[in-house]
């Protein structure tokens, strides 16, 4: 009987594995980057449909409304919407995606929530874009248990951001030193926290 048992549970493990690596897979293949895509459509629409396939919602600048149907993004000539929020709550966005980032230059606000990929190569890649850099104002990292210190501290050449909340993140260890240097960087920084 214990054989059998052992058997069973062998199974049902591998079954599992084989679940998350098929996701894991196809979570790529949703990141991956068409630079012909982004060429052809714009950055702001390529991003978007990248965010959206993702499971992220993006909001375009003079809208209230937060578009997460892929196939409801709005149409019009090249340009015309531009991304101004990216709520990636739950969302498969990982690192490999992120080129998808570069050229947007209206981004104020960014949530990262629950999201397992997210980790500090995104939060370091994401600080690195100048357009990001002069516009981003607002951001969230909540859940996010691949975010560390080093990407926490990483965010500081967000010269604009204003706003930081952060919550949930087991991957800090020393959330006052990270903290007073972000602040001493960014002067002007809220930061909220709810780390315990």
């Amino acid at each position: 009987m214990g054989l059998l048992s052992r058997t069973v549970q062998s199974l049902g493990s591998h079954r599992e594995w084989s679940r998350r690596h098929f996701w894991g897979w196809l979570n790529a293949v949703f990141n991956k980057v068409d630079y012909e895509r982004i060429k052809a459509v714009g950055p702001d629409r390529a991003a978007a449909e990248w965010l959206l396939r993702c499971g992220a919602k993006v909001r375009f600048q003079g809208f209230d409304r937060w578009h997460q149907d892929y196939n409801g993004l709005p149409t019009g000539p090249l340009g015309r919407y531009k991304i101004q929020a990216i709520d990636a709550t739950e969302s498969c966005i990982m690192y490999k995606g992120f080129d998808h980032l570069d050229g947007l230059e209206c981004v104020e606000e960014i949530k990262f929530s629950k999201c397992i990929y997210i980790e500090d190569t995104c939060l370091e890649r994401l600080s690195s874009i100048e357009n990001m850099q002069e516009s981003l104002y607002m951001m969230e990292v909540v859940s996010c248990g691949n975010v560390t210190d080093k990407g926490l501290i990483a965010l500081h050449k967000l010269r604009n951001l204003g706003y930081l909340f952060l919550s949930d993140l087991p991957g800090i260890k020393d959330r006052q030193t990270t903290v007073g240097r972000l602040q001493t960087a960014l002067p002007r920084l809220d930061v909220v926290l709810d780390l315990d």
